[in-house]
């Protein structure tokens, strides 16, 4: 599976920004999706899956209500709508996929970066 992320840029605080994330080389539905994002100086963090063959979601406490995954699976293409951005939402934001049943996401965008300004 390649993953080409996209859509990141600058933003106010308050503000929204969708990011995009193209997948190809597989049948997708036999995967499952994610976002993660990776601040200055930490590690990883998940903020949420979708499986794409029947759009099962879980979201991170800590984007839960201001992010929305989504996907369109005809051009198989990840989404996730941000909306209230904040100053600590700033981060390189990655998608990523695994096959169902696997235990770690096995492939990864190469990361988009947005930034808040508060």
């Amino acid at each position: 599976v390649q993953l080409q992320a996209s859509g990141g840029g600058l933003v106010q605080a308050g503000g929204s920004l969708r990011l995009s994330c193209v997948a190809s080389g597989r049948n997708n539905n036999n995967y499952i999706m994610a976002w993660f994002r990776r601040g200055p100086g930490n590690e990883p963090e998940f903020l949420a899956s979708l499986v794409w063959y029947n759009g099962f979601t879980v979201y991170a406490d800590s984007v839960k209500g201001r992010f929305t995954i989504s996907s369109d699976n005809p051009k198989n293409t990840l989404y996730l709508q941000m909306n209230s951005l904040k100053a600590d939402d700033t981060a390189l934001y990655y998608c990523a996929a695994k096959p169902r049943g696997s235990a770690s996401y096995r492939y990864w965008g190469q990361g988009t970066l947005v930034t808040v300004s508060s």
